[in-house]
């Protein structure tokens, strides 16, 4: 990883493989790495495997590759997270639980949105969804999820959309946070809600992470430039 002090848009584009980001933490998606239209797709080795979010749904044959060419079996694939119903994060659910049987998580005030289609933004990107059953409803605002290797602390952060959720995990000394579109937009015809953000972003500080997993703008350490980077965005609004 390029150390903080290195502009994100200076080395970002320089990476076209799959990489790790930490101890059971990759990168399998982006922009570069799968399709322009995907947020950034993470994969959790939990001895299940677990991805946190899905791509725009172009993209679904190369998130798959990506995972097999870090040496994972795509079979293995127990769970996806889904941090918001916004498109660039949902668009391959349906077909990785179509063709891995994985278990689609989100929380309760997103999950309408996932399974019916509405509001999910499909018309930004010129993409058509299909929408997909929600096994599992994350409900309130905290819950664990139990794996083989790791629990995944799921929290409820609304803002972004009323069921914006993030994730972290404490492994190899390190805290991980998955805190996906930190930076928004708040488009309250997208679903946000500024004051509610700002609250959740509060609430993401507090965690302390030394690492940051965003939703379009890739990987943030150590626990200074998380720190700098969620103010920031805090502050503007």
């Amino acid at each position: 990883m390029p150390p903080c002090s290195i502009s994100l848009s200076k080395w970002w584009k320089l990476v076209t493989e799959p990489y790790e980001v930490c101890k059971d933490v990759y990168v399998v998606g982006d922009s570069e790495l799968s399709h322009p239209s995907d947020c950034c797709v993470y994969l959790l080795d939990a001895g299940d495997l677990v991805l946190i979010d899905s791509g725009a749904g172009r993209s679904f044959d190369k998130l798959v590759s990506n995972i097999e060419r870090l040496g994972f079996e795509p079979k293995r694939l127990k769970a996806v997270l889904v941090t918001h119903a916004h498109i660039d994060h949902i668009g391959s659910l349906r077909r990785f639980q179509k063709e891995f049987g994985v278990q689609v998580i989100a929380h309760e005030l997103d999950a309408g949105a996932i399974e019916e289609g509405r509001g999910v933004a499909a018309e930004a990107y010129g993409v058509e969804y299909t929408p997909c059953h929600v096994d599992l409803r994350i409900q309130g605002s905290e819950e664990t999820l139990q794996f083989e290797r790791h629990d995944l602390k799921v929290i409820h952060i609304p803002g972004h959309t009323a069921g914006s959720i993030a994730a972290y995990l404490d492994t190899d000394n390190k805290r991980v946070l998955f805190g996906q579109d930190i930076h928004g937009p708040y488009y309250s015809e997208w679903g946000a809600d500024p004051a509610q953000a700002k609250l959740s972003l509060q609430k993401l500080l507090e965690l302390k992470a030394d690492i940051l997993c965003e939703g379009h703008f890739g990987i943030y350490q150590p626990a200074a430039a998380v720190e700098r980077y969620i103010q920031g965005y805090l502050d503007s609004l």
